[in-house]
């Protein structure tokens, strides 16, 4: 049988940024069970009063809370190595027939170059390559026939060494994100692998966003 609070906890499933709000304590309560009503109402059939909305939604958010604290905390408390390169440049080319064979001849010449940082990521349209800028006339040389769609210069990564288990928690990438963007880092890119992620953001901002994420360790 359908009850206030299970069309409640229903409805905020379906929407992961007010769940977020909710089990951080920091959205009004009062206001959330009048935008919502009219839902609860219709799945009800019935009418029903804020209160007893706004009692749902307090008994929810406590368990989200615990939720969010013994999971998503537990896990980021437990990344591991945090690794800073600067000096980066980032290209976009449009996929072409001959793209990667000039992305072949660009990893041929820098081989056996250590100190050189290189990724990459291919999209449906177009392809990503983050390089160190120190092989920026490389990079001209190997890629002179392809269609650069766009160039950033003064680039940091950050790369972020994640526990094996990071696939079974729901919200790890989103936790991280959203401390990032609360203190106005600007993520340029985003590259991840199974167990490890990396994000560009510029020169200027780098220390902030190594702060935030090395603070994760102590919440």
């Amino acid at each position: 049988m359908k009850t206030i609070s299970s069309i409640v906890e229903e409805y905020i499933k379906t929407k992961p940024f007010l769940s977020s709000a909710l089990s951080q304590g920091i959205i009004n309560l009062t206001s959330l069970s009048r935008l919502i009503k009219p839902e609860i109402e219709h799945q009800l059939g019935k009418e029903v009063k804020n209160g007893a909305i706004v009692m749902a939604l307090k008994r929810l958010s406590s368990e989200l809370e615990f939720r969010v604290t013994h999971r998503v905390l537990k896990f980021v408390r437990n990344i591991g190595e945090i690794t800073v390169r600067s000096s980066l440049n980032d290209y976009t080319f449009k996929v072409s027939e001959t793209l990667l064979k000039a992305q072949a001849n660009f990893m041929s010449e820098i081989e056996g170059l250590n100190t050189v940082f290189y990724t990459s990521s291919r999209g449906v349209n177009e392809s990503n390559i983050v390089v160190s800028s120190e092989v920026a006339e490389l990079v001209a040389s190997a890629f002179k026939n392809e269609i650069l769609l766009e160039k950033q210069e003064n680039l940091s990564s950050i790369t972020v060494k994640l526990p094996k288990d990071n696939v079974n928690v729901p919200g790890i990438y989103y936790f991280i994100f959203q401390r990032l963007s609360w203190e106005g880092v600007n993520i340029y890119e985003v590259i991840s692998t199974t167990n490890e992620f990396t994000i560009l953001v510029n020169d200027e901002q780098v220390d902030k966003a190594f702060t935030v994420i090395k603070n994760l360790k102590s919440l």
